[in-house]
């Protein structure tokens, strides 16, 4: 199938001149576009709104989300996104994700974002993984004509920890308004003192396995991934000091204690793919990979470690303070697996709370930034969503980013768009085959890892 069926009758009954792009069969649109070797400014897509009277078509770029906000003054109607599911019931012709953005073949109404009617040419889904279609600018506009058209497009792009993002707030006032908020967690006493017996050079197992000690449940947790196959330890561990001192080493216990005891903080429901379950897990595997890494490039492997482990802190603290919004941000996350984080944030936090549409990774940055924590985790908590990022701590947000893409092929996170790591591999100074190594060595103790997870999320 180069076309669905009824887009080509559609266009061929307006007299619509097109052409098409074969290319070979991808799995998403995303893929299909990077592929391609098309301009990314000059795509266009859909995404598919619903309420009580019907669903409604939003054209617009590539590199846009839809601002629901936008919509509703423009079309008088307060409308959700529609899950890729439904979409691809309304769209029986085409193949899964691959939706031509022409209402008008399907019955839909349409609404355009403005800056789409000035492309002076467009490339968009045909309906199968295996071609594009490209039209010109006249063409385009009678594909489109007697739709809608508004400003209802935001720039879908990763905040960076920078002064002022594209709403217009800084940062500061978005950590004074969480600052306000008498929810917000403070850092637990336990993970407190642990920070703070980490920052004497001269601190000792021993004091730290009596920190530890005061918390059986803590202390029971330590003891077993010390007793794991992570590490292979042939004797017997009988006490946190000797997990210190024999097997784990300070630094990983300080950070592996800081990051159970931190958690603690925040009450977020245990299902779903951005739920506690999956927290674990993805900071878990994202940890062993960056100590990997780090080992590889002769980083500090202990902050590696913490800085994967703490990566996604910013998503526990909108589902502890927002529990409304994360659960919605939870399905849509389920039923939407080719958008992005940004994307769904946009979608969620664009109206009501508009100084969370920061985004997780930017609040994370912050809540770290006010819990006093090394700046190399604030970092990659900060930024690990700007795939641009050149600042300070530059390579522990560059080994977060690469152990997450290696993460979506085992579908481990919470972006499951195509992966594109050979960017960050060269950045990092990785070969391909360091990147295998890295994913043997994560497959070599994937069953411990898990184990651990469930423990912990329990």
């Amino acid at each position: 199938m180069a076309v669905s069926a009824r887009l080509e009758v559609f266009l061929n009954r307006k007299g619509i001149v097109y052409d098409t792009l074969p290319h070979d069969e991808v799995q998403t649109f995303d893929v299909a576009v990077s592929g391609a070797g098309v301009s990314q400014d000059e795509v266009v897509r859909a995404t598919l709104l619903i309420d009580l009277q019907g669903v409604v078509m939003a054209v617009h770029g590539f590199h846009t989300a839809i601002d629901v906000d936008a919509v509703a003054d423009l079309t008088g109607r307060r409308m959700q996104l529609l899950t890729a599911r439904q979409a691809d019931r309304l769209f029986a012709d085409c193949e899964a994700g691959f939706h031509p953005p022409i209402g008008g073949a399907y019955d839909v109404p349409v609404i355009v974002d403005t800056p789409v009617l000035k492309f002076s040419q467009a490339y968009m889904a045909s309906g199968a993984s295996n071609c594009l279609i490209r039209m010109d600018d006249r063409a385009l506009r009678l594909a489109l004509a007697g739709a809608k058209s508004g400003k209802i497009g935001i720039i879908d792009q990763a905040q960076d920890i920078s002064p002022v993002n594209a709403e217009g707030i800084t940062l500061e006032e978005v950590a004074q308004r969480l600052q306000k908020l008498n929810r917000l967690p403070p850092m637990p006493a336990l993970a407190l003192r642990i920070l703070r017996l980490t920052a004497h050079p001269e601190a000792t197992a021993k004091e730290l396995a009596d920190l530890i000690e005061y918390d059986p449940s803590l202390t029971a947790q330590v003891m077993r991934y010390a007793r794991s196959a992570l590490f292979n330890y042939p004797g017997q561990i009988n006490s946190v000091q000797e997990a210190v001192s024999r097997v784990l080493g300070f630094d990983r216990v300080a950070h592996v204690a800081m990051g159970i005891a931190s958690v603690r903080a925040f009450d977020v429901p245990r299902q779903g793919a951005l739920g506690m379950d999956a927290f674990w897990r993805h900071s878990l595997y994202c940890a062993f990979l960056c100590q990997q890494m780090a080992i590889k490039s002769k980083a500090d492997k202990g902050l590696a470690y913490l800085c994967g482990l703490l990566h996604n802190f910013g998503l526990l603290l909108i589902g502890h303070l927002f529990p409304s919004e994360f659960e919605q941000l939870n399905r849509l996350r389920e039923a939407n697996p080719e958008q992005s984080m940004r994307t769904l944030e946009l979608q969620v936090f664009g109206a009501g709370q508009e100084y969370l549409s920061v985004g997780h990774g930017a609040i994370g940055g912050i809540l770290h930034r006010l819990w006093q924590l090394p700046d190399a985790v604030v970092k990659a908590a900060g930024v690990h969503q700007s795939a641009q990022y050149e600042g300070d701590e530059a390579t522990y947000v560059h080994m977060v980013q690469l152990a997450n893409e290696l993460l979506k092929e085992k579908g481990i996170g919470d972006e499951f768009n195509p992966a594109d790591s050979a960017p960050l591999l060269e950045t990092l100074g990785y070969t391909q085959s360091d990147a295998d190594s890295f994913i043997a060595s994560v497959d070599a103790v994937a069953d411990d890892l898990d184990a651990l997870a469930r423990s912990l999320s329990a």
